[in-house]
């Protein structure tokens, strides 16, 4: 069994930066692309970023050069840094990845999510 966890969310007014974690753990697995979704109340939920297991990063047009994403493959861990944030970033952002544990098929992990919230 492998868990995501997020840490990093919280609030920040307009124009600020948050930094968020994700990291894996459990045994015996592998992380292939990992990626980053939010969802903000009443909407569906996004997609934000996706980095593969090679370093190739793809943002949705909404973060490009205002967001990084990054990834320690060592520590299993995936980094979102947020720059000159905005009101409609206020979202839950989950993180997102494709682990093989052991010798079973890939499958899709998700996270518990962390609240951002930006305030004008």
């Amino acid at each position: 069994q492998v868990q995501l966890v997020e840490s990093g969310g919280g609030l920040v007014q307009a124009g600020g930066s948050l930094r968020l974690s994700c990291a894996a753990s459990g045994s015996d697995f592998i992380i292939y692309t990992m990626a980053w979704f939010r969802q903000a109340p009443g909407k569906q939920r996004e997609f934000v970023a996706q980095i593969t297991t090679a370093g190739t990063i793809n943002y949705a047009n909404s973060v490009k050069g205002r967001f990084t994403f990054s990834r320690d493959n060592a520590k299993n861990t995936a980094y979102l840094q947020m720059d000159a944030l905005k009101p409609e970033d206020t979202a839950d952002y989950l993180c997102n990845a494709a682990v093989r544990v052991g010798g079973a098929q890939t499958e899709n992990y998700w996270g518990q999510g962390t609240q951002v919230t930006v305030s004008a």
